[in-house]
């Protein structure tokens, strides 16, 4: 008589479905992370892969796999995944068209908000600070084909990252124009700016505007896809 665990494989052998051989199927691998359909993932750790650029999540995978971006999961996860398929997954992920969670609220008092509206808008041409929207669009969703949002993103997960960039842990194709951003930033600045982004609401159209509105103002390795 056999026993009974492996009569209840046998069970299951013979009532499982087929699992379909499809890019969503196979980038279930990355919303255990990255949350249900790369919305991001509820502690702001992990975060949103849905409508981000498509140049731009493929360049974030090559920067991890090539070993730019320091976190051993993602590195093993994607080692040994070729070009082609790398630009396959950023491309899945790219063309969700997903609601945004709603803003943070910010805890600063106005003038601290209103200087990091500044610094966001404008810039500081005395410390050589291009303004945010010159690269990540004037409603700061991104710019295609290779420039992030910056809105819908946790104050912890912007923190880190700006963080990461000063430290040298983040590095991007050099010229790397974000750790020179990052490394003329103060901690309150960065604080700041964190807590204003995270306290907008997303842009009605929250799609990456279709190209920079005028040359870069700095030299960045990561512009081209």
């Amino acid at each position: 008589m056999k026993p009974a665990w492996l009569l209840a494989l046998a069970a299951l052998s013979v009532n499982a479905q087929p699992v379909p051989d499809t890019l969503a199927q196979r980038a279930l691998a990355c919303t255990g992370c990255h949350g249900k359909e790369g919305r991001a993932a509820p502690d702001g750790y992990y975060p949103r892969l849905a409508g981000k650029p498509a140049g731009y999540l493929y360049n974030q995978l090559l920067n991890f796999r090539d070993g730019r971006r320091d976190y051993g999961l993602m590195s093993e996860l994607i080692s040994p995944l070729s070009d082609d398929y790398l630009k396959e997954l950023a491309g899945h992920f790219a063309s969700l068209d997903l609601p945004y969670p709603p803003p943070q609220p910010a805890t600063l008092p106005a003038p601290e908000l209103a200087r990091a509206e500044q610094l966001v808008r404008q810039g500081d041409a005395t410390r050589r600070l291009p303004a945010c929207t010159a690269c990540h669009g004037e409603r700061l969703t991104g710019t295609q084909p290779v420039v992030p949002g910056l809105l819908g993103l946790s104050r912890d997960y912007l923190n880190g990252q700006l963080g990461a960039w000063r430290s040298g842990q983040r590095r991007a194709q050099e010229p790397d124009c974000m750790a020179q951003v990052a490394k003329a930033l103060t901690e309150a600045d960065i604080n700041a700016i964190t807590q204003y982004l995270a306290s907008r609401p997303m842009a009605a159209d929250s799609h990456p505007a279709a190209a920079l509105a005028a040359p870069a103002p700095l030299r960045c390795g990561g512009l081209a896809p």
